[in-house]
């Protein structure tokens, strides 16, 4: 598979928005669940959404749910993040990850374990 490539990642206010976008070019996007994670200075890299697009599921994680909304451009092969209401505790690096759709579903987030394939993340800042 080519790399997973994000961008979108900057510097914003509390309260701002972002959109991350995903490029997943060679990878089908109705047979991968695509995921995106976060990974604040010093802690542990957590899910904060996913899509798997061949049954329309998307999940959130409770600290961004309401806030952030994931959709997947499955004809260019792009999976977005868009960020709203963006607080200090949002800032790190987010990470998009892929894993075929053959693994299954829970009902929920994927666990960060069943992800086989990884971007190199984009920086997000948020910061008064």
């Amino acid at each position: 598979q080519v790399p997973l490539v994000e961008s979108g990642g900057g510097v914003v206010q509390p309260g701002g928005s972002l959109r991350l976008s995903c490029d997943a070019s060679g990878f089908a996007l109705d047979s991968y669940h695509i995921g995106w994670f976060h990974q604040a200075p010093g802690q542990e890299r957590e899910g904060v959404a996913s899509i798997y697009s061949k049954d329309g599921s998307t999940y959130y994680s409770d600290s961004v749910k309401g806030r952030f909304t994931i959709a997947s451009d499955d004809a260019y092969q792009v999976v977005y993040l868009q960020m709203n209401s963006l607080k200090p505790e949002d800032t790190g690096i987010y990470y998009c990850a892929a894993t075929p759709g053959a693994v299954g579903t829970v009902g929920r987030l994927l666990p960060k374990s069943w992800y086989h394939y990884w971007g190199q993340g984009t920086q997000v800042n948020v910061s008064s």
